[in-house]
């Protein structure tokens, strides 16, 4: 395909969930801070109705906060729970329909990226899979199995609220070094008890979290999963270092319950594997599950169905 037949195919429509995007171009999450108390005002609902006003086909929220103290680092970051922000979020999603565009929240939990003392709940101590920063530092409280459990339900319950307010599905942030993702590296998730050891213990949290969300929600609600090798001060981190690996990550969460997958990458345009077929970690998601990917690098989103 040439590249003017890739560009016209970008504002293509194409079906998800219950109906279609009007383009194949997808907005990225963008934390942003303009919640006071984490509550999405007409500011926020007016931000989002001016991108589906200008081609974006689907728009991923900013990262919003589970049910969770230490969910997220700043106050003025929207939560997902309570039924003021839920009430801001309602009015969001019903601006973005009315300007024909559809939209998903991006649900988040950033684990052991919070430091002690930051918003909104100062007292809450950081949490992770063990206990562990991204540095390696023991810098957070390392979940036990009841908290691993109620944090499954926290995101279970959000995936719940936004199939009930009107989102047209949700995408689950397990990337760049946040709680999924550390569950899902080596380097931060030592556990020896069925949440951690070998690749296919690491996904577990993930699994389970995809699991309940998909329990919680119609069968055709879309449930978007957004990972990356990268993480947050560890560019040259790698989940998976060949295709097989990535086929061992990657289909326990096919078999949970995901409809697309939002690969992340630095550069969009490098191959992801050295010595294999040039694909980037988009063409390789694709072609291992079958599933639609969104690709991006840096602030360009795409959607290569």
């Amino acid at each position: 395909m040439n590249n003017q037949k890739i560009a016209e195919s970008l504002f293509e429509s194409h079906p998800f969930g219950k109906g279609a995007v009007a383009s194949r171009i997808v907005m990225a999450p963008m934390t942003r801070v303009f919640s006071p108390a984490g509550v999405p005002g007409k500011d926020v609902a007016a931000y989002y109705r001016r991108r589906a006003e200008h081609g974006v086909g689907l728009i991923v929220t900013e990262g919003t906060a589970i049910n969770h103290p230490a969910a997220v680092s700043h106050p003025n970051i929207p939560r997902f729970h309570g039924e003021d922000a839920l009430a801001g979020w309602a009015n969001v999603v019903a601006e973005v329909h009315d300007a024909g565009g559809k939209i998903i929240p991006q649900l988040w939990h950033v684990g052991s990226a919070r430091k002690q003392g930051e918003g909104p709940n100062v007292d809450s101590p950081p949490v992770s899979p063990s206990g562990l920063g991204i540095d390696g530092s023991e810098s957070a409280k390392a979940l036990t199995k009841e908290e691993i459990k109620e944090m499954i339900q926290a995101y279970a319950d959000a995936a719940a609220n936004a199939e009930r307010i009107g989102f047209d599905g949700i995408e689950l942030h397990g990337a760049h070094g946040y709680l999924i993702d550390q569950f899902l590296w080596e380097n931060t998730n030592k556990r020896t008890d069925e949440y951690g050891g070998d690749l296919q213990g690491r996904t577990k949290f993930a699994v389970d979290v995809i699991k309940a969300c998909r329990e919680a929600t119609s069968p055709d609600f879309p449930i978007v999963f957004r990972f990356s090798q990268w993480k947050g001060g560890a560019y040259g981190a790698k989940l998976a270092h060949t295709p097989d690996e990535l086929k061992q990550l990657l289909t326990p969460l096919v078999d949970a319950g995901v409809d697309v997958f939002h690969c992340s990458t630095r550069r969009i345009w490098e191959a992801e594997f050295e010595g294999e077929e040039p694909l980037n970690l988009a063409g390789w998601t694709k072609k291992l599950t079958g599933k639609p990917t969104i690709a991006v690098a840096h602030s360009a989103l795409t959607m290569p169905f």
